[in-house]
């Protein structure tokens, strides 16, 4: 690591490191109610503003039939919420003008000018990030050899997605876990390494992310964190890194967190959207956070203006890997926001978070949370 990087972190360390509140209440007797009422295996939520964490709670077991139970400090998969954290990295390369929203993605791959599919000739940054440039949900993900580089990896899939004709018209909202994988090889060749070492470089390290890595979660074998488990209910085969989405489609749908270090994100999402001292600029989070072609997606994020958030913008978003759920919700005016995390995929898990989002928001806020939109990343 170069001499100026290390003084970028001490700085950004000494700045945008959340101030400490009094110890969090424990939520976690409101979390049971709905675990035990969805029948999830285990149920994890933060509550938050942008000071820091008012409320933790963690309840039920790592893995169904057996009797180790999680703990705050446990990792869970954010499957599609990754996006957020994919946007916020672009807006670090835009604070530091090598990119810009409104580039043509094209830019960034002059050699394939000759090749590319003429309806993508002028698509962009912003278009790709709020899954309006007409990009197919998903490539065959397993073709890809993971023996190769990542960068490698995602190039051949940005190559295939530009030199092919897109499914949709560009223009038109489709969402699209290519089109984040596509914007990762982008901020590849800008940064010059894996998506996940600017990752860690330059959201994880200076918002001290600690409890946070890529891929399923625990050692294979292990009941050392919580354990994936199907729509069914009953646990999947196998845990793990690799047990999760190949790790090409990382950008679009691979990291995974503790509730305190995911929080520490949002946190720093409310602080932006307040003009308080952040990671980045306002104008960086503004953008993040307003829809910048109609509809109520942004770079990210979805957008809504709930009644409990008395006429304020909420920015949400779920995501799964098909075997975990989580989701969020950010009250930008009032600069409040819960989390919930399971480790079970499908319509109860949706229904145990968002009950259990509801107590806490009336607990915290008086109201009712709006429905995410669901995006997730199909294994």
């Amino acid at each position: 690591m170069s001499a100026q990087k290390v003084l970028v972190f001490l700085i950004l360390g000494s700045v945008f490191q959340c101030p400490s509140l009094a110890a969090p209440n424990d939520v976690s007797s409101q979390l049971e109610q709905a675990r035990k009422k969805y029948g999830l295996p285990a149920l994890a939520a933060a509550v938050f503003n942008h000071k820091g964490i008012v409320a933790l709670g963690a309840t039920g077991v790592r893995k169904l039939g057996e009797p180790i139970p999680v703990t705050i400090d446990d990792p869970w998969h954010l499957g599609s919420e990754t996006k957020a954290m994919t946007a916020t990295l672009a807006g670090t390369f835009v604070a530091q003008g090598k990119l810009a929203w409104d580039d043509k993605v094209i830019t960034y791959f002059p050699e394939w000018a000759g090749t590319i599919d003429p309806q993508l000739r002028d698509i962009t940054i912003g278009q790709l990030l709020t899954h309006q440039a007409g990009l197919r949900a998903n490539l065959p993900w397993v073709a890809f050899d993971q023996a190769l580089p990542l960068t490698q990896q995602r190039k051949e899939a940005a190559h295939e997605l530009m030199t092919t004709p897109p499914e949709f018209a560009p223009g038109t909202y489709h969402y699209s876990n290519a089109g984040y994988v596509l914007i990762g090889a982008v901020l590849e060749q800008i940064g010059q390494q894996p998506w996940e070492k600017l990752m860690e470089a330059w959201i994880f390290q200076p918002l001290h992310m600690t409890a946070v890595g890529f891929g399923g979660t625990g050692t294979p074998g292990r009941i050392d964190a919580p354990w994936g488990h199907r729509e069914d209910g009953l646990p999947v085969r196998k845990n793990g890194p690799m047990q999760d989405n190949p790790p090409v489609m990382a950008p679009a749908g691979r990291v995974h967190a503790s509730v305190t270090s995911w929080a520490e994100f949002l946190v720093d999402q409310l602080r932006g959207a307040a003009g308080e001292s952040a990671l980045l600029p306002a104008s960086i989070y503004t953008a993040i956070q307003t829809p910048q072609f109609g509809g109520s997606y942004a770079f990210g994020w979805s957008t809504a203006t709930p009644p409990w958030a008395k006429g304020g913008k909420v920015i949400t978003h779920a995501g799964s890997n098909t075997m975990n759920y989580a989701v969020c919700w950010l009250a930008l005016d009032q600069g409040f926001g819960v989390l919930l995390c399971t480790n079970e995929a499908g319509k109860q898990a949706s229904a145990a978070c968002r009950q259990a989002g509801l107590a806490l928001i009336q607990e915290y806020t008086s109201g009712n949370p709006p429905d995410p939109e669901p995006h997730h990343s199909p294994q």
